[in-house]
């Protein structure tokens, strides 16, 4: 079994470890960009940062593109996640064996760096960490950076799918009302009400418990784990029964997780499609 490491490391940690030969640093940083463009509709725009990555990056560091790297480009649903031979030859080309240990960078530590977090876990590799407040406090620490693309060594990565990480929409409609199934909506509460809406509906899964992501994260990064199991605690979240987190698109659903795995939840999964597929499907019910 391969050694346990850290849900997340520090700046510093990272820095006393930069010229260890078995660390791949990944740099996911990216955008959702959101405008109305009518009242109560809303229109986000998925973009990667590579051009802030030539610019400057925690040295070592290779990119990977949110939007485009780690992706199914044939699903009609937005940033689905790649399919097994697809995500292995991208973990590959940037160097990552089974053995490497992952460090997730993104802005802030926040739902890019935690979608590597949980594509990685559902691909098999544990082997994988965030990095507390990502590039913006490495940079605000003033580390070392450097600028430019990084060439590295081809990895050897194979992937051991783990089913139970990731749930369909055909699984999400046999759990409405099953109250041993907990469904938690990480948008936004006036998305999960339906006064505000991307595509063609509004509302939320029948059943599920509004949990925006900005209980888990602020601009910090995520937030002290003593507060977030008191908000899992005032909402009757419980380890004991099954949690399927969602959100827009599979993304800011995986902050959630991420919080929940390292306050000893153990039963989760990510319902890749969301509200994006979701919502587009009319013959799947709508709660406001």
């Amino acid at each position: 079994m391969a050694d346990k490491v850290p849900a997340q490391v520090t700046c510093e940690w990272l820095n006393q470890n930069l010229s260890n030969p078995g660390i791949r640093v990944v740099d996911m940083r990216g955008y959702v960009v959101a405008k109305m463009v009518e009242p109560g509709l809303e229109e986000a725009t998925y973009k990667g940062a590579y051009e802030e990555y030539l610019l400057g990056h925690i040295p070592g560091a290779v990119y990977a593109d949110w939007t485009q790297d780690i992706i199914d480009k044939t699903d009609s649903v937005s940033v689905q996640i790649a399919p097994p031979e697809v995500f292995a030859q991208a973990m590959a080309e940037r160097g990552i064996s089974n053995d490497t240990h992952v460090i997730a960078v993104d802005h802030a530590g926040g739902q890019f760096s935690t979608r590597l977090w949980w594509a990685l876990k559902y691909y098999g590799h544990d082997k994988v960490s965030v990095l507390e407040g990502g590039y913006l406090r490495w940079n605000a620490e003033e580390r070392l950076l450097e600028n430019g693309p990084v060439e590295v060594p081809q990895g050897e990565f194979s992937v051991n799918i783990r089913p139970e990480w990731r749930k369909t929409y055909a699984d999400l409609l046999g759990m409405i009302g099953n109250p041993g199934i907990q469904i938690l909506d990480a948008r936004d509460t006036a998305q999960f009400t339906g006064t505000k809406r991307r595509g063609s509906r509004g509302g939320h899964i029948p059943g599920a418990i509004s949990v925006p992501r900005e209980l888990f994260i602020d601009q910090n990064g995520l937030k002290p784990l003593d507060q977030v199991r008191k908000v899992l605690e005032d909402k009757g979240i419980t380890p004991d029964k099954p949690i399927v987190a969602y959100c827009n698109g599979g993304v800011a659903a995986t902050i959630a997780l991420f919080a929940l795995d390292q306050l000893g939840y153990d039963q989760l999964s990510n319902y890749d499609g969301s509200w994006n597929e979701w919502a587009e499907r009319p013959e799947l019910p709508v709660e406001k």
